[in-house]
């Protein structure tokens, strides 16, 4: 986990994805953890708070949705971006009233991704 700016936490069953995604946003200038799993992240929830979350909906086990849910119901609004390859609408509408702050499809626009962490970590520091 490099760097000195906002932690960004990586949340995607497929390894070369998770990686591909921490490489980029460390080389923005974000701290970024990747986890292989929704209970790995939550695990990690004890001892760090990100300033924002990258979530794959498709993961065995819990799964991204699941996982908002959990969140919610631990009462930890942290702010999420979704990732998916399959768009599907009542996926998407369920995943932005859950409150995700955005909904992206995969394969990702690098450019678009740090961009909107970048606003979400703005919208956190104006508090």
């Amino acid at each position: 986990m490099k760097g000195e700016g906002p932690l960004v936490a990586v949340v995607d069953d497929e390894a070369p994805i998770c990686r591909a995604l921490v490489r980029l946003l460390r080389s923005a200038h974000y701290r970024a953890e990747g986890f292989g799993s929704a209970s790995a992240f939550l695990a990690s929830l004890k001892e760090r708070k990100p300033d924002c979350v990258v979530l794959d909906l498709q993961m065995p086990g819990m799964t991204g949705i699941e996982l908002q849910q959990e969140l919610h119901r631990l009462e930890m609004p942290l702010p999420v971006i979704v990732i998916t390859a399959h768009d599907e609408p009542d996926t998407r509408d369920r995943c932005l009233a859950l409150g995700a702050a955005y909904y992206l499809l995969k394969p990702l626009e690098s450019g678009t991704l740090i961009d909107r962490i970048g606003t979400i970590v703005g919208r956190r520091r104006r508090g």
